[in-house]
């Protein structure tokens, strides 16, 4: 089989960079090397500053090639291309240093998305909120991945309101269970559509088979799953329909033996549905809730738990909704692939970045050296900020002194439209440091799901030649 031949487009600043990496990537004379390649080196400094129907009018395809890859930044209609050239055309990234990714990534399989685990999302202190807020709270639930809305009541009282907000609630659409051990404000639920109960046990078991819908088996004493027995017992012998909760207690208070209890009921009662409430590790743990929701999720898809409840009230816990969503699927992927939850998904790494790739101190002097344009350059390396002009390189830790170094030059183009761009993306560029996280110029940080892609507003003008 012929080895594809590929076209690098690209700019005179970041040439040698294209060619240091297509040599690791396809090293020339290698007899086992995925491709061949040429590179075209158009004249012009910096390759983001192309667009197709420039590149059209410069391009020098060689014969025998198979397909043309572009910059990253040359995005738009490619068509303007196909007056020069009928082969494929497509966009590298942005960030030349991804490139490997191009070539043997490993993919994802189509399943991955999947999930067999239900989100039961609870709307705490429902009685002290307005239907309108709970409405709301329960309409971004939903488009976060919850399944059921949990109507959340208080100890020691009774809302009267109960069956109305299951009322609207059910009105919009949404699936509905109620979070309370009072038989009156449960018989209220049950009447207006609710379909779950959380919770049951001997206090107010008696009751269940007037409801007439599921409800979740809680023990009498937390610390003795054995006390589940007589409500299973009892709900069995009603067929009122039921899943079981070993309850999972803070860390501190009895964290890894709730675990085993959850462990040992799976041995116990194979065959019985059990839930997991995962609220009192996320909001009664100062850590950011992610990793402590993937964590859980994975117990639960190992040990068939199909139905988690969570809330997210504490602030370092406000996603978790959309934290489980995405975990969940990454946990079904995991264990039904027989793989490590690796590389399937990045959109729970917030703080930092999956990889770095890093420019050496000889490639950020050639990048410098090169630089002909009054445009500036801005890189996060080597732990520190580094901002290049024609004839400048200025670095540092605090982008305040790297300004005052452009400063003192007396630049011509720094109106104050530009100041403030600096400004915005040396600030970028310290947070990346920071945290270890990739920058790239004009580029969002990225940070998993949370991420919010930035406009194209950056200064490099797209001009033509």
């Amino acid at each position: 089989m012929a080895t594809e031949k590929i076209h690098f487009v690209t700019g005179r600043l970041a040439e040698p960079a294209l060619r240091n990496i297509l040599s690791t990537l396809a090293p020339p004379g290698a007899h086992d090397a995925p491709f061949e390649y040429t590179v075209d080196v158009l004249p012009i400094t910096v390759a983001a500053l192309m667009t197709p129907r420039w590149i059209a009018k410069h391009i020098d395809v060689p014969t025998g090639t198979d397909r043309i890859i572009l910059p990253g930044y040359c995005g738009g209609d490619l068509t303007p291309l196909k007056t020069v050239t009928d082969l494929p055309v497509t966009v590298g990234p942005k960030d030349l240093r991804r490139l490997p990714e191009l070539f043997g990534k490993k993919s994802i399989k189509e399943s991955f998305g999947d999930w067999d685990i239900d989100i039961i999302a609870e709307i705490n202190h429902a009685p002290r909120l307005t239907t309108k807020e709970i409405v709301t709270m329960a309409n971004a639930m939903r488009d976060d991945g919850a399944t059921l809305i949990d109507v959340g009541c208080l100890p020691g009282q009774t809302w009267h309101a109960v069956g109305d907000c299951i009322a609207t609630l059910k009105s919009e659409g949404h699936r509905v269970s109620v979070d309370s051990l009072n038989p009156v404000e449960i018989s209220a639920a049950a009447k207006q559509g609710a379909e779950l109960v959380l919770s049951v046990n001997a206090s107010n078991r008696q009751h269940a088979p007037d409801w007439g819908i599921e409800v979740v088996a809680i023990p009498d004493d937390i610390r003795d799953i054995g006390s589940l027995e007589p409500t299973i017992e009892f709900l069995t012998r009603k067929n009122v329909p039921f899943r079981i909760d070993p309850i999972l207690e803070p860390i501190g208070l009895g964290f890894t033996p709730s675990i085993k209890r959850y462990i040992d009921a799976r041995a116990r009662w194979p065959e019985i549905e059990i839930m997991m409430g995962v609220g009192n590790l996320t909001e009664l743990t100062d850590v950011d809730s992610a990793g402590v929701n993937m964590l859980l999720i994975a117990i639960c898809q190992e040990l068939g738990i199909r139905s988690v409840l969570t809330t997210q009230v504490i602030n370092w816990a406000r996603s978790s909704v959309r934290e489980i969503d995405i975990a969940r699927r990454i946990a079904w992927y995991s264990v039904n692939e027989n793989i490590p939850p690796k590389r399937i998904s990045e959109d729970l790494v917030t703080l930092r970045d999956p990889q770095l790739v890093q420019y050496n101190h000889e490639q950020i002097q050639t990048l410098a050296g090169n630089i002909k344009d009054n445009n500036y350059r801005i890189l996060a390396e080597l732990d520190q900020i580094h901002l290049l002009g024609s004839g400048l390189h200025f670095s540092g830790n605090d982008p305040f002194d790297i300004y005052d170094q452009l400063a003192n030059t007396n630049p011509k183009n720094l109106d104050p439209s530009h100041a403030f761009y600096l400004g915005y993306e040396m600030c970028k560029a310290m947070i990346a440091l920071q945290l270890g996280k990739q920058y790239t110029q004009d580029e969002a940080l990225q940070w998993g799901h949370l991420t919010v892609e930035e406009k194209d507003r950056h200064r490099l003008k797209k001009r033509k030649k």
